[in-house]
């Protein structure tokens, strides 16, 4: 996006279709799929048991599919794709997601997204909805682990507040 004009609510129209950036690589290993477990209660032998995985089909453990959904935001604002006027954005829900392969853990994979913008929709007010196509990449992978389209409701920046005279 160097090259471009900068990611704004106010122009995000034009920018429909567009591959918006690429964010850096996360890195998940066994302790951090543990943890997802113990949190959302599916601490599961096929995602938590590396012995137990070893007899799988897969040879080893797999990271839970929610887990790398739950990485969506950060994708997003690790690209760096933070409309310049957005002042906060919600989680306004996912349209459609896919887990496309298992993704087995071994001794850590990496994770990043590739995303795009599909829709703009101007709310009124400066407020704007976007979904954007995310496809996540798995380093040593062929192919996308997991298409998602996330939707964030976005709020403008507030006016500066004026120096007190």
């Amino acid at each position: 996006m160097t090259d471009r004009e900068p990611f704004l609510l106010s122009n995000a129209q034009d920018r429909v279709g567009e591959k918006l950036g690429v964010s850096d690589w996360v890195f998940i290993d066994q302790v951090q799929v543990n943890v997802f477990g113990e949190v959302t209660r599916w601490r599961t032998p096929g995602h938590c048991d590396p012995e137990y995985a070893k007899t799988t089909p897969y040879g080893g453990t797999l990271i839970h599919g929610f887990h790398v959904v739950s990485l969506l935001s950060h994708f997003y604002r690790d690209a760096e794709l933070w409309p310049e006027d957005g002042g906060y954005p919600l989680n306004y829900g996912l349209d459609k997601v896919r887990i496309l392969q298992p993704v087995v853990i071994g001794d850590g994979v990496r994770l990043r997204s590739h995303i795009s913008l599909m829709e703009a929709d101007d709310k009124g007010n400066g407020e704007w909805l976007l979904k954007n196509k995310h496809e996540i990449e798995v380093d040593g992978l062929d192919g996308y682990a997991v298409y998602a389209e996330y939707l964030t409701y976005w709020f403008p920046k507030a006016p500066a507040a004026e120096a007190a005279g």
